[in-house]
């Protein structure tokens, strides 16, 4: 075990783990994003509600959760090693200087691009995932939890859609650095494919991040704090200055 260890502890090793657990993550995100999608329908929440209610039912998608705590918590330490490592092994001077210059923003900043999303992870899990589990929610006319009640009145409070979409933004440049390093870290970086793989992730932080983005400023803009439609700009401006004092 001792060759195992020394091997994912080093910054080859931890960095495979990063990207192995980084990969996974992306299947949550679609996923994700696809459920979150029953938002969009016009149906008092009951799509959605039947969608939460089925993931947090379902014996194969709760065994799933235990694997995403997993990939979370590797990801996240191995991410804290790494800055770490690096900050200890980085030189001053013009050595410094060279390295920002030849290296991204993105990839320079990874580690304020992760602990803002970090922050937004505690507090959404916590608003949705802890009370959806543990806390007593209303329940809907399908007498499932109404779990689209706790989003859109998340969602009517500006402080909330500016940390989520500034978390959306944080993942969007996380994701577009993170995706393909990851393949690179793999070993997958052919010349022949490595554009396609490098496009591919830049159009998929675009989407992803973009897509969680519009859900709480649609409900911000374009709802009551009921959920209906708004349908009048006065409605709209009137809404946004309830949502604003």
């Amino acid at each position: 075990m001792n060759w195992f260890t020394k091997t994912f502890t080093s910054s080859i090793g931890r960095k495979i783990i990063m990207s192995l657990t980084g990969l996974f993550l992306c299947t949550f995100l679609v996923v994700h994003l696809i459920g979150n999608l029953q938002l969009f329908k016009h149906d008092d929440g009951v799509a959605f509600n039947t969608y939460s209610h089925f993931m947090g039912t379902n014996p194969v998608i709760r065994t799933i959760e235990w694997g995403l705590v997993l990939g979370f918590g590797f990801h996240i330490y191995e991410a804290l090693m790494l800055t770490m490592r690096n900050k200890g092994a980085r030189s001053h001077g013009y050595a410094q200087w060279q390295a920002k210059q030849n290296s991204e923003w993105t990839s320079r900043n990874m580690g304020i691009l992760g602990s803002i999303i970090l922050v937004f992870l505690i507090v959404h899990l916590y608003n949705f995932f802890w009370r959806a589990r543990f806390g007593t929610l209303d329940a809907d006319i399908n007498h499932n939890d109404d779990l689209y009640k706790v989003v859109v009145t998340s969602f009517h409070q500006w402080w909330y859609v500016v940390l989520y979409v500034a978390a959306q933004a944080s993942l969007g440049y996380h994701l577009w650095h993170g995706f393909r390093s990851g393949f690179q870290t793999l070993g997958l970086n052919h010349r022949k494919y490595m554009p396609l793989i490098k496009n591919f992730g830049y159009a998929f932080a675009v989407i992803v991040s973009a897509g969680f983005a519009s859900m709480p400023l649609y409900f911000l803009f374009f709802t009551n704090e009921n959920g209906a439609l708004l349908t009048s700009a006065p409605a709209v401006l009137h809404q946004l200055a309830l949502a604003f004092n």
